[in-house]
Protein backbone atom coordinates (compact mmCIF):
# COMPACT_ATOMS: atom_id res chain seq x y z
CA UNK A 1 0.00 0.00 0.00
CA UNK A 2 1.29 3.45 -0.88
CA UNK A 3 1.74 6.07 1.80
CA UNK A 4 2.58 9.20 -0.18
CA UNK A 5 0.19 11.76 -1.62
CA UNK A 6 -1.25 10.89 -5.02
CA UNK A 7 -2.51 14.01 -6.79
CA UNK A 8 -2.86 14.72 -10.47
CA UNK A 9 -1.10 17.73 -12.02
CA UNK A 10 -2.65 19.05 -15.23
CA UNK A 11 0.53 21.02 -15.79
CA UNK A 12 2.88 18.02 -15.58
CA UNK A 13 0.47 15.53 -17.18
CA UNK A 14 -2.08 17.42 -19.32
CA UNK A 15 -5.15 15.88 -20.88
CA UNK A 16 -3.60 16.40 -24.30
CA UNK A 17 -0.66 14.11 -23.44
CA UNK A 18 -2.91 11.28 -22.25
CA UNK A 19 -5.20 11.69 -25.24
CA UNK A 20 -2.24 11.54 -27.63
CA UNK A 21 -1.17 8.25 -26.04
CA UNK A 22 -4.69 6.86 -26.36
CA UNK A 23 -4.89 7.98 -29.99
CA UNK A 24 -1.64 6.18 -30.79
CA UNK A 25 -2.88 3.08 -29.00
CA UNK A 26 -6.18 3.19 -30.89
CA UNK A 27 -4.34 3.36 -34.21
CA UNK A 28 -2.13 0.41 -33.23
CA UNK A 29 -5.19 -1.58 -32.14
CA UNK A 30 -6.78 -0.93 -35.51
CA UNK A 31 -3.75 -2.25 -37.34
CA UNK A 32 -3.71 -5.35 -35.10
CA UNK A 33 -7.49 -5.72 -35.42
CA UNK A 34 -8.14 -5.57 -31.69
CA UNK A 35 -11.59 -4.34 -30.65
CA UNK A 36 -10.47 -3.68 -27.08
CA UNK A 37 -7.38 -3.79 -24.91
CA UNK A 38 -7.27 -4.81 -21.25
CA UNK A 39 -4.50 -3.75 -18.85
CA UNK A 40 -4.16 -4.97 -15.26
CA UNK A 41 -3.04 -2.70 -12.42
CA UNK A 42 -2.22 -2.99 -8.74
CA UNK A 43 0.28 -1.29 -6.43
CA UNK A 44 3.19 -3.36 -7.82
CA UNK A 45 2.14 -3.34 -11.50
CA UNK A 46 0.77 0.18 -12.05
CA UNK A 47 2.81 1.31 -15.04
CA UNK A 48 0.55 0.45 -17.98
CA UNK A 49 -2.64 2.01 -16.63
CA UNK A 50 -0.92 5.06 -15.14
CA UNK A 51 0.76 5.80 -18.48
CA UNK A 52 -2.61 5.99 -20.22
CA UNK A 53 -4.78 7.54 -17.52
CA UNK A 54 -2.65 8.86 -14.66
CA UNK A 55 -4.38 6.43 -12.28
CA UNK A 56 -2.13 5.04 -9.53
CA UNK A 57 -3.74 2.68 -6.99
CA UNK A 58 -2.94 2.99 -3.32
CA UNK A 59 -3.96 -0.64 -2.91
CA UNK A 60 -6.21 -3.37 -4.38
CA UNK A 61 -6.40 -3.95 -8.14
CA UNK A 62 -8.18 -2.98 -11.32
CA UNK A 63 -8.53 -3.47 -15.07
CA UNK A 64 -8.47 -0.72 -17.67
CA UNK A 65 -10.66 -1.49 -20.68
CA UNK A 66 -9.59 0.52 -23.71
CA UNK A 67 -11.93 0.36 -26.73
CA UNK A 68 -10.50 0.97 -30.17
CA UNK A 69 -12.44 4.25 -30.21
CA UNK A 70 -13.85 6.12 -27.23
CA UNK A 71 -12.86 6.74 -23.63
CA UNK A 72 -11.35 3.97 -21.48
CA UNK A 73 -13.28 2.39 -18.63
CA UNK A 74 -11.60 1.60 -15.31
CA UNK A 75 -12.97 -1.41 -13.43
CA UNK A 76 -11.71 -1.49 -9.84
CA UNK A 77 -12.06 -3.73 -6.81
CA UNK A 78 -12.35 -0.63 -4.65
CA UNK A 79 -15.41 0.60 -2.79
CA UNK A 80 -17.66 3.25 -4.28
CA UNK A 81 -16.50 5.76 -1.65
CA UNK A 82 -13.20 6.29 -3.53
CA UNK A 83 -14.94 6.99 -6.85
CA UNK A 84 -14.56 10.77 -6.51
CA UNK A 85 -10.85 10.40 -5.66
CA UNK A 86 -10.24 8.21 -8.71
CA UNK A 87 -12.01 10.72 -10.95
CA UNK A 88 -9.89 13.56 -9.52
CA UNK A 89 -6.57 11.79 -9.95
CA UNK A 90 -7.05 10.12 -13.34
CA UNK A 91 -8.57 10.61 -16.78
CA UNK A 92 -11.06 7.88 -17.65
CA UNK A 93 -14.49 7.85 -19.21
CA UNK A 94 -16.14 5.78 -16.48
CA UNK A 95 -15.25 4.04 -13.20
CA UNK A 96 -16.96 0.74 -12.34
CA UNK A 97 -16.75 -0.86 -8.89
CA UNK A 98 -16.98 -4.62 -8.34
CA UNK A 99 -15.10 -7.35 -6.46
CA UNK A 100 -14.88 -9.43 -9.67
CA UNK A 101 -13.14 -7.04 -12.03
CA UNK A 102 -12.50 -9.64 -14.73
CA UNK A 103 -16.16 -10.59 -14.94
CA UNK A 104 -17.35 -6.98 -15.14
CA UNK A 105 -14.70 -5.99 -17.70
CA UNK A 106 -15.59 -8.91 -19.98
CA UNK A 107 -19.30 -8.20 -19.71
CA UNK A 108 -18.68 -4.58 -20.64
CA UNK A 109 -16.69 -5.58 -23.74
CA UNK A 110 -19.14 -8.32 -24.76
CA UNK A 111 -22.07 -5.90 -24.55
CA UNK A 112 -20.57 -3.98 -27.47
CA UNK A 113 -19.50 -7.10 -29.38
CA UNK A 114 -19.87 -10.67 -28.14
CA UNK A 115 -16.99 -12.03 -30.23
CA UNK A 116 -14.66 -9.06 -29.80
CA UNK A 117 -10.93 -9.55 -30.31
CA UNK A 118 -9.39 -8.52 -26.98
CA UNK A 119 -5.71 -7.91 -26.40
CA UNK A 120 -4.40 -8.48 -22.87
CA UNK A 121 -1.28 -6.55 -21.95
CA UNK A 122 1.12 -8.79 -19.98
CA UNK A 123 -1.25 -11.75 -20.30
CA UNK A 124 1.21 -14.07 -18.55
CA UNK A 125 1.29 -11.77 -15.51
CA UNK A 126 -2.51 -11.58 -15.21
CA UNK A 127 -3.78 -13.32 -12.04
CA UNK A 128 -5.41 -16.62 -12.99
CA UNK A 129 -8.66 -15.81 -11.20
CA UNK A 130 -9.11 -12.65 -13.24
CA UNK A 131 -8.31 -14.50 -16.47
CA UNK A 132 -10.97 -17.10 -15.60
CA UNK A 133 -13.51 -14.35 -14.87
CA UNK A 134 -12.76 -12.73 -18.23
CA UNK A 135 -13.62 -15.98 -19.94
CA UNK A 136 -16.76 -16.44 -17.84
CA UNK A 137 -17.99 -12.89 -18.42
CA UNK A 138 -17.38 -13.04 -22.15
CA UNK A 139 -17.33 -16.66 -23.35
CA UNK A 140 -17.28 -15.54 -26.97
CA UNK A 141 -14.44 -13.06 -26.58
CA UNK A 142 -11.21 -13.88 -28.40
CA UNK A 143 -8.40 -13.21 -25.92
CA UNK A 144 -4.74 -12.94 -26.92
CA UNK A 145 -1.54 -11.36 -25.65
CA UNK A 146 -0.95 -7.73 -26.66
CA UNK A 147 2.29 -7.17 -24.75
CA UNK A 148 4.42 -6.70 -27.86
CA UNK A 149 2.02 -4.12 -29.28
CA UNK A 150 1.93 -2.13 -26.05
CA UNK A 151 5.67 -2.38 -25.39
CA UNK A 152 6.49 -1.07 -28.85
CA UNK A 153 4.00 1.76 -28.49
CA UNK A 154 5.41 3.14 -25.26
CA UNK A 155 9.08 2.33 -25.85
CA UNK A 156 10.06 5.91 -26.67
CA UNK A 157 9.35 8.33 -23.84
CA UNK A 158 7.45 11.49 -24.69
CA UNK A 159 8.48 14.90 -23.27
CA UNK A 160 5.98 14.68 -20.39
CA UNK A 161 7.34 11.31 -19.25
CA UNK A 162 10.92 12.54 -19.49
CA UNK A 163 10.05 15.58 -17.38
CA UNK A 164 8.40 13.41 -14.72
CA UNK A 165 11.44 11.11 -14.64
CA UNK A 166 13.71 14.12 -14.27
CA UNK A 167 11.63 15.35 -11.35
CA UNK A 168 11.63 11.92 -9.73
CA UNK A 169 15.40 11.72 -10.18
CA UNK A 170 15.88 15.16 -8.64
CA UNK A 171 13.80 14.14 -5.63
CA UNK A 172 15.84 10.96 -5.21
CA UNK A 173 19.14 12.79 -5.49
CA UNK A 174 18.09 15.41 -2.93
CA UNK A 175 16.82 12.75 -0.55
CA UNK A 176 19.98 10.65 -0.73
CA UNK A 177 22.04 13.84 -0.52
CA UNK A 178 20.63 14.84 2.88
CA UNK A 179 20.99 11.34 4.39
CA UNK A 180 22.16 11.76 7.98
CA UNK A 181 22.24 9.83 11.22
CA UNK A 182 24.35 7.57 13.41
CA UNK A 183 22.44 4.39 12.59
CA UNK A 184 21.03 2.82 9.45
CA UNK A 185 17.51 3.40 10.75
CA UNK A 186 18.13 7.10 11.27
CA UNK A 187 19.72 7.47 7.83
CA UNK A 188 16.85 5.68 6.12
CA UNK A 189 14.30 7.79 8.00
CA UNK A 190 15.99 11.02 6.91
CA UNK A 191 16.02 9.94 3.26
CA UNK A 192 12.39 8.87 3.28
CA UNK A 193 11.22 12.02 5.04
CA UNK A 194 12.99 14.26 2.53
CA UNK A 195 11.65 12.33 -0.47
CA UNK A 196 8.07 12.49 0.76
CA UNK A 197 8.34 16.18 1.64
CA UNK A 198 9.38 16.80 -1.98
CA UNK A 199 6.35 14.97 -3.36
CA UNK A 200 7.41 11.34 -3.86
CA UNK A 201 4.36 9.06 -4.01
CA UNK A 202 6.43 6.14 -2.79
CA UNK A 203 10.00 5.30 -1.91
CA UNK A 204 11.58 1.93 -1.17
CA UNK A 205 15.05 1.80 0.29
CA UNK A 206 17.52 -1.08 0.21
CA UNK A 207 20.99 -1.19 1.75
CA UNK A 208 24.34 -2.88 1.20
CA UNK A 209 25.56 -2.35 4.74
CA UNK A 210 29.25 -3.28 4.43
CA UNK A 211 30.82 -3.06 0.98
CA UNK A 212 34.08 -4.58 2.25
CA UNK A 213 32.13 -7.80 2.81
CA UNK A 214 29.27 -7.88 0.31
CA UNK A 215 27.93 -5.64 -2.45
CA UNK A 216 24.37 -6.96 -2.43
CA UNK A 217 21.34 -4.84 -1.64
CA UNK A 218 18.89 -6.12 0.98
CA UNK A 219 15.62 -4.81 2.34
CA UNK A 220 16.01 -2.61 5.37
CA UNK A 221 14.47 -4.64 8.19
CA UNK A 222 15.52 -3.85 11.72
CA UNK A 223 18.79 -2.25 12.72
CA UNK A 224 22.07 -3.38 11.15
CA UNK A 225 25.66 -2.37 11.79
CA UNK A 226 27.35 -0.34 9.07
CA UNK A 227 30.79 -0.88 7.61
CA UNK A 228 33.30 1.81 6.71
CA UNK A 229 31.56 2.11 3.37
CA UNK A 230 27.98 1.18 2.59
CA UNK A 231 25.36 2.00 -0.04
CA UNK A 232 21.69 2.90 -0.25
CA UNK A 233 19.42 2.31 -3.22
CA UNK A 234 16.31 4.46 -3.53
CA UNK A 235 13.44 3.29 -5.73
CA UNK A 236 10.85 6.03 -5.90
CA UNK A 237 7.77 7.13 -7.79
CA UNK A 238 6.56 10.56 -8.78
CA UNK A 239 3.25 10.96 -10.66
CA UNK A 240 3.41 7.30 -11.68
CA UNK A 241 7.00 7.46 -13.00
CA UNK A 242 9.57 5.24 -11.25
CA UNK A 243 13.36 5.61 -11.05
CA UNK A 244 16.25 4.10 -9.09
CA UNK A 245 19.30 5.87 -7.69
CA UNK A 246 22.25 4.52 -5.74
CA UNK A 247 24.64 6.32 -3.38
CA UNK A 248 27.79 4.91 -1.74
CA UNK A 249 28.76 6.39 1.63
CA UNK A 250 32.18 6.49 3.26
CA UNK A 251 34.21 6.58 0.04
CA UNK A 252 33.73 10.06 -1.34
CA UNK A 253 36.68 10.25 -3.72
CA UNK A 254 36.17 6.87 -5.36
CA UNK A 255 32.40 7.39 -5.41
CA UNK A 256 32.95 10.53 -7.46
CA UNK A 257 35.15 8.57 -9.86
CA UNK A 258 32.49 5.83 -10.08
CA UNK A 259 29.87 8.42 -11.03
CA UNK A 260 32.11 9.65 -13.83
CA UNK A 261 32.71 6.11 -15.07
CA UNK A 262 28.97 5.39 -15.03
CA UNK A 263 28.28 8.40 -17.25
CA UNK A 264 30.92 7.17 -19.70
CA UNK A 265 29.49 3.63 -19.65
CA UNK A 266 25.96 4.88 -20.31
CA UNK A 267 26.93 6.95 -23.38
CA UNK A 268 27.12 4.00 -25.85
CA UNK A 269 23.89 2.34 -24.64
CA UNK A 270 22.09 0.27 -25.83
CA UNK A 271 25.52 -1.15 -26.65
CA UNK A 272 27.08 -2.65 -23.53
CA UNK A 273 30.76 -2.02 -24.34
CA UNK A 274 30.98 0.76 -21.75
CA UNK A 275 30.49 -1.66 -18.87
CA UNK A 276 33.44 -3.91 -19.61
CA UNK A 277 35.38 -2.60 -16.60
CA UNK A 278 32.53 -3.00 -14.10
CA UNK A 279 32.08 -5.90 -11.70
CA UNK A 280 28.35 -6.03 -12.46
CA UNK A 281 25.69 -3.85 -14.04
CA UNK A 282 21.96 -3.75 -14.69
CA UNK A 283 19.66 -1.79 -17.01
CA UNK A 284 15.96 -1.62 -16.08
CA UNK A 285 13.01 -0.04 -17.83
CA UNK A 286 9.25 -0.25 -18.30
CA UNK A 287 7.81 -2.49 -21.00
CA UNK A 288 4.22 -3.17 -19.95
CA UNK A 289 2.85 -3.11 -16.39
CA UNK A 290 5.90 -3.36 -14.14
CA UNK A 291 7.65 0.00 -13.63
CA UNK A 292 11.16 -1.48 -13.75
CA UNK A 293 11.81 -4.69 -15.68
CA UNK A 294 15.33 -6.08 -16.03
CA UNK A 295 16.26 -5.43 -19.68
CA UNK A 296 19.95 -6.25 -19.87
CA UNK A 297 22.93 -6.66 -17.58
CA UNK A 298 25.80 -8.81 -16.45
CA UNK A 299 23.45 -11.28 -14.78
CA UNK A 300 20.42 -10.99 -17.07
CA UNK A 301 19.51 -13.83 -19.40
CA UNK A 302 17.82 -12.94 -22.67
CA UNK A 303 18.94 -9.35 -23.11
CA UNK A 304 16.34 -6.83 -24.35
CA UNK A 305 18.26 -3.68 -25.35
CA UNK A 306 16.17 -0.52 -24.84
CA UNK A 307 15.26 1.36 -28.03
CA UNK A 308 16.25 4.96 -28.82
CA UNK A 309 14.37 7.43 -26.65
CA UNK A 310 13.67 4.95 -23.85
CA UNK A 311 13.90 5.85 -20.18
CA UNK A 312 15.92 3.40 -18.10
CA UNK A 313 17.52 3.11 -14.68
CA UNK A 314 21.15 2.00 -14.50
CA UNK A 315 22.94 0.33 -11.58
CA UNK A 316 26.54 -0.83 -11.46
CA UNK A 317 29.30 -2.05 -9.15
CA UNK A 318 32.91 -1.12 -9.79
CA UNK A 319 36.21 -1.61 -7.95
CA UNK A 320 38.42 1.49 -7.68
CA UNK A 321 41.70 1.42 -5.76
CA UNK A 322 40.61 -1.76 -4.03
CA UNK A 323 37.28 -0.32 -2.89
CA UNK A 324 33.87 -1.50 -4.07
CA UNK A 325 31.53 1.29 -5.12
CA UNK A 326 27.86 0.97 -6.03
CA UNK A 327 26.38 3.69 -8.23
CA UNK A 328 23.13 4.20 -10.10
CA UNK A 329 20.86 6.75 -11.77
CA UNK A 330 18.16 7.00 -14.46
CA UNK A 331 19.19 7.63 -18.06
CA UNK A 332 17.73 8.46 -21.45
CA UNK A 333 18.76 6.31 -24.41
CA UNK A 334 20.01 8.49 -27.24
CA UNK A 335 18.52 8.60 -30.71
CA UNK A 336 20.37 7.65 -33.86
CA UNK A 337 23.81 9.23 -33.75
CA UNK A 338 23.24 10.61 -30.23
CA UNK A 339 24.89 9.48 -27.02
CA UNK A 340 22.78 8.16 -24.16
CA UNK A 341 22.99 10.24 -21.00
CA UNK A 342 22.20 10.19 -17.30
CA UNK A 343 19.21 12.31 -16.28
CA UNK A 344 20.80 13.27 -12.97
CA UNK A 345 24.40 13.31 -11.75
CA UNK A 346 24.95 10.39 -9.33
CA UNK A 347 27.90 12.18 -7.70
CA UNK A 348 26.86 13.05 -4.14
CA UNK A 349 30.29 14.35 -3.13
Amino acid sequence: MRRGLIARSLVELPDAVLQARLDRLGAAMGEAQFDALVIYTNNTRPAGVSWLTGFVPYWSEGLLVVPRAGAPVLVVALSFRVKAWIERTSRVGEVLHTPRIGLKAAQRIATARADAAVGIVDFEGLPSGIAEDLREGGPGLRLSDASALFSKLRAKADPAEIALAARAAAIGRCALGVAAGDTLGAIVASVEAEARSLGAEEIYLAAATDLDREARFMRVEGERSLGKSFALRATLAYKGTWVRLVRTFGATAVAREAASRLAQAVAPLPGDCGFSGFRSWLIEGCRTTQPLDALMGSRVDGSTPPPPGALVSVQAAVSIDGQTVLVGAPALIGGRGEASSLIVDPDFG
